[in-house]
């Protein structure tokens, strides 16, 4: 399966957030790369550069190539409601991010390998596709396998300070997590204006 497997702290020291999780190279050089990364932030960017900023941001942060990300976009606009919430939703609602915001994983690319590897039940079926679309009142749970289950007991320790979402619920004695229900926009708090990616794609 196609995947972004390029230099991460490059890409998050470039935007000025993490992307792929906590990064203590961006911590000590928050800064962009490169012999001019100091001054990089003065120079007055493009509306077009903004919003390919903003989407790249998005891409990167779900771990999602171009041409899939389209795909997402142009169903969101299929759907009845605003564009831009339900591009956030579909994104959030990909098995692997659902995955690491239960707290199986600590990062998203940690959780895509984890369905990748066949370890995650969906309503007690494997699934094994890392951008399934999860719907509500679905139950996550890990496998039976001993291996998956100790990897993903260590997982929860890293992750057990980290809120869970209002629209999941776990049960970490099972390491089973149910989607209680669709996340609104609020739920997700997206890092980025998911407007101007609309206008983007609009163009």
């Amino acid at each position: 399966m196609a995947r972004y497997t390029g230099p991460r702290t490059k890409i998050s020291r470039r935007f000025g957030i993490s992307l792929f999780g906590p990064s203590k190279s961006l911590e000590r050089r928050n800064f962009p790369p490169g012999q001019h990364g100091l001054r990089a932030g003065r120079k007055k960017k493009s509306e077009y550069s903004v919003a390919l900023g903003e989407k790249q941001k998005l891409r990167f942060m779900y771990g999602v190539l171009e041409k899939q990300f389209r795909k997402y976009y142009e169903e969101a606009a299929r759907r009845r409601g605003v564009t831009g919430e339900l591009l956030l939703q579909l994104l959030e609602l990909r098995l692997d991010n659902v995955v690491f915001r239960i707290g199986f994983a600590n990062s998203r690319q940690a959780a895509r390998q984890l369905v990748n590897h066949g370890h995650v039940l969906v309503n007690g079926r494997v699934v094994d596709i890392a951008s399934y679309q999860v719907k509500a009142g679905d139950k996550v749970k890990v496998g039976p396998k001993a291996s998956a289950q100790q990897l993903v007991l260590r997982m929860m320790d890293l992750t057990q300070s980290t809120p869970l979402a209002d629209w999941l619920t776990i049960d970490r004695e099972g390491l089973e997590g149910v989607v209680a229900r669709v996340p609104d926009k609020a739920d997700i708090n997206p890092i980025v204006n998911e407007q101007l990616i609309v206008e983007l794609y609009s163009r």
